[in-house]
């Protein structure tokens, strides 16, 4: 029996009792997945995406391992709702304008010295302001630079298009910004290098294309590493008492950690391992995060068809977003059909070995979005579930 056979054993074992859709964390997966993303920082404390997570009880979970510290948010309501639950560091990483939540953080001390909010331009700070209302409270505040590597005179652009802020001058001028204006304070800057930490550089049947991904990573590691150290030199001559320097994501940890401006490491995605993560040379995770759609009709010989499934993930569409088959190993989809909205039709030998109302079991591509589609994740440790535990939707939240 291969090991994802005996996975599969176990899974359908501990879930006999349980109707599918289902979703499941593997428990020692995610324990395991966790301890390695310890180990690649090198002493460094992680700070877990939330959004690659969407559980507090798993939230908690990986932050009572030692080496995390602290979360990553994605939305300003998600952030205050966090630090109500008593999560202490809470950096939002990405810029809002929820102007009601604006002004729950500027009125409530509890919360404004829980949350860090995310800036990258003055116009953000006018709309926090003028959200006050009657709250007074300092706002903590990150600046965010950008990691995107730019060749040929800037004609190229490898990188996710985030931060205006781009050179040490412009993240010193941003920093001066904040300084000067009442009511904030200055304590942290964060890059995420997503060309790096979320590209896989080891893309299956394509050699060349994954050593030109290899070659471009090397390069953008290498001119981050020297302006990342650049804009931390410029920024601490502004605010010589900044808190944290983040950087990183589940792809890149190592290379990231073992930058001396950099304090902390962002990632999430490590702890579930979904399919986008698998073509990586520098770590091998375990999946962790799977869920499983019963067969609901057997069409013909080497069909099944599944309840649901279709169940893409954000970004460029195409193939890599959808779901992995990934339990009984060897389905694949009807390329005419893709995963439905109601139903999803498998090819493939191991069709014919499975019965209506049998389990079969997928990977979503990416983390976190597993969990807008289930309100429960049922927790597996060996053969059995021993507990099961709200996502956000759960708890009746859908942020974003």
């Amino acid at each position: 029996m291969t090991a994802r056979a005996a996975d599969r054993a176990r899974y359908d074992r501990a879930t006999a009792q349980l109707d599918a859709p289902v979703a499941i964390v593997d428990l020692d997966a995610f324990d395991a997945n966790a301890d390695d993303l310890v180990r690649r920082a090198g002493g460094k404390p992680i700070r877990v995406a939330s959004k690659s997570v969407r559980c507090r009880a798993l939230l908690e979970r990986a932050l009572a391992k030692d080496g995390f510290a602290g979360i990553m948010s994605f939305t300003l309501a998600e952030s205050l709702w966090l630090a109500r639950s008593g999560f202490d560091d809470v950096l939002l990483a990405y810029p809002s304008a929820d102007r009601a939540a604006y002004a729950e953080l500027a009125a409530d001390p509890k919360l404004a010295r829980a949350v860090t909010v995310m800036a990258d331009d003055p116009a953000q700070l006018d709309l926090i302001d003028a959200a006050r209302e009657d709250g007074r409270e300092v706002v903590r505040v990150c600046l965010e630079l950008d990691t995107s590597l730019k060749l040929l005179g800037g004609r190229v652009r490898v990188g996710a298009r985030r931060s205006p802020l781009h050179s040490p001058a412009q993240v010193a001028d941003m920093a001066r910004t904040v300084a000067r204006r009442p009511g904030f304070a200055l304590v942290g800057i964060m890059a995420y290098e997503g060309h790096v930490a979320g590209v896989g550089d080891a893309v299956a049947g394509r050699p060349l294309r994954s050593r030109a991904i290899r070659l471009m990573q090397a390069a953008a590691r290498r001119k981050l590493a020297e302006r990342r150290a650049a804009v931390v030199r410029a920024v601490r001559a502004v605010a010589p008492d900044l808190e944290f320097v983040n950087g990183g994501g589940t792809g890149s940890v190592q290379h990231t950690a073992a930058e001396d401006a950099v304090t902390e490491i962002a990632a999430g995605s490590g702890l579930y391992v979904p399919r986008l993560f698998d073509n990586y040379t520098s770590f091998r995770g375990r999946p962790a995060a799977l869920f499983a759609q019963p067969v609901v009709r057997r069409p013909g010989v080497g069909v099944v068809t599944v309840l649901g499934g279709g169940y893409p993930a954000s970004g460029a569409a195409g193939a890599d977003r959808l779901p992995e088959p990934y339990l009984p190993e060897g389905l694949r989809y009807d390329p005419q059909e893709g995963a439905g909205e109601v139903q999803t039709p498998l090819l493939g030998s191991p069709a014919d070995d499975l019965l209506i109302g049998d389990k079969v079991w997928f990977r979503h591509a990416k983390a976190g979005e597993l969990c807008e589609r289930f309100d429960t994740l049922h927790l597996v440790e060996g053969d059995r579930v021993t507990a099961a535990v709200p996502t956000y939707r759960g708890e009746g939240h859908t942020f974003l």
